[in-house]
């Protein structure tokens, strides 16, 4: 969901790092910072993918009215949400990456274990049941649950 005109990340940065005042910067830069919605992030990727929300919900093993709930944008989902949102629509980790942005969650890292089995589950298009599997055999906590 980029916008052709799109200025690099590193670019973003350097210009925010220099300005002298956040104000200019915001109204210089208005379109290049997120302002979407998630629940309007989700409509988009569901368009793209030819998906439904309830086929999404039901493969992201996320309970039926909560998950359809965020679509709405009636609840706000937490990371361990996106994640499973993410196994929902098969993304891939560019793409899991992406939304966990979209919803202003920290996006997975290699470093630490339980983010590296997610990973390593998203590039294998492993299912959330495989994903917890092999969570709970690591004794690391369970997506959407409590620690093991």
């Amino acid at each position: 969901m980029k916008n052709q005109t799109e200025i690099p990340t590193g670019s973003l940065m350097s210009k925010l790092l220099r300005t002298k005042n956040i104000k200019h910067f915001i109204d210089s830069y208005d379109m290049q910072l997120k302002s979407e919605p998630f629940h309007k992030y989700l409509e988009n990727l569901c368009r793209q993918k030819g998906l439904i929300p309830s086929a999404v919900v039901k493969t992201s093993g996320i309970e039926r009215t909560y998950g359809l709930q965020i679509f709405r944008g009636i609840k706000n989902p937490s990371r361990d949400k996106v994640i499973l949102l993410a196994f929902g629509f098969e993304a891939d980790i560019d793409e899991t990456q992406e939304m966990l942005k979209a919803a202003d969650k920290s996006t997975l890292y290699p470093k630490i274990k339980r983010d590296a089995v997610i990973i390593f589950c998203i590039k294998n298009k492993m299912s959330v049941m495989d994903a917890q599997e092999i969570l709970s055999d690591l004794q690391l906590p369970l997506l959407g649950g409590e620690s093991v």
